[in-house]
């Protein structure tokens, strides 16, 4: 069993606003329901909602490329071999260990597309932005990742047995004062923080 992307969430100070200006970046469709996070539907191979939920937190540093609150994204210029056949989101790049590209490519049933000098790369079957890891140096943790993947069981499978799955392939169960709600908050074996939602 493999559990399915539903969606990249980002924290954002003003959630409508950072949707607004993605959507004008990548010409997806914006749905205005604060409570389903302001998300932005693919019309293409990409496979998964993008949501934007509040925060108090403001992204911090400085950076060359960023959206209104600070996210980093680069524009590849034309004819990238590693990107040559993916859409307008080629990748999705993060700080991150071998293992945790491992770990990612047996959680969604993605198969490894990049594998050197302790970087990874994993793609959907079907097609869409790769998910990278760069390898070490991996920068110090220093709070709430701004930006988690919210997953959820295939095939509307049991969301307790996706946890145990998980759990058994290095994840962790973690308590970020949540409360009462129908989704479990996780984290990877880097510690980055994702979402187990209820079967879709």
């Amino acid at each position: 069993m493999t559990c399915q992307l539903v969606s990249l969430c980002f924290d954002a100070l003003d959630p409508s606003r950072l949707s607004s200006f993605w959507s004008g970046v990548l010409g997806f469709e914006k749905v205005d329901d604060a409570e389903d996070g302001f998300p932005l539907i693919p019309d293409d191979d990409t496979g998964f909602k993008i949501r934007f939920r509040p925060t108090r937190t403001p992204k911090e540093g400085h950076v060359v490329l960023a959206d209104p609150e600070g996210n980093e994204f680069c524009v590849i210029e034309p004819g990238n071999s590693f990107l040559a056949d993916c859409g307008l989101i080629g990748a999705l790049a993060s700080d991150g260990s071998q293992e945790v590209g491992y770990f990612w490519s047996k959680a969604l049933g993605w198969p490894l597309v990049w594998d050197q000098d302790q970087e990874t790369a994993i793609r959907s079957p079907a097609g869409g932005p790769k998910v990278t890891w760069g390898g070490p140096p991996i920068a110090p943790k220093t709070g709430k990742y701004r930006l988690h993947f919210d997953i959820a069981p295939a095939d509307r499978g049991d969301q307790q047995v996706e946890i145990d799955r998980l759990i058994a392939l290095g994840a962790s169960r973690i308590d970020i004062g949540q409360g009462d709600v129908s989704w479990v908050v996780m984290t990877d074996p880097d510690g980055h923080e994702f979402c187990v939602l209820p079967p879709q």
